[in-house]
């Protein structure tokens, strides 16, 4: 099943996210098949300002839990988390 994870981050939160990225990106390279795609959020002046990713896993709970244990989520990075159901139609 397929979930669509969308953290913002704090305000002025660049340097936190900066300094946490090697672990971050270690962790979601982790999970494998689990990441259908995932990225930073860009704001208008184009430096990241949140984190989305389409995660294939099993179950709501499994999606939670990716979630929380992010070294991002850990780190405090995120002023909001929203975590919801997706179906992929295409590219089939």
């Amino acid at each position: 099943m397929h979930f669509i994870l969308e953290c913002h981050d704090k305000a002025g939160a660049l340097d936190l996210r900066m300094a946490t990225r090697p672990p971050h990106l270690e962790y979601l390279t982790g999970l494998g098949d689990k990441i259908t795609i995932a990225g930073p959020i860009l704001g208008e002046d184009g430096k990241p300002v949140g984190s989305l990713l389409i995660l294939d896993v099993a179950d709501l709970a499994e999606a939670e839990s990716i979630a929380a244990n992010d070294p991002y989520a850990k780190a405090g990075l995120f002023q909001t988390v929203t975590l919801r159901p997706y179906r992929k139609v295409l590219p089939a």
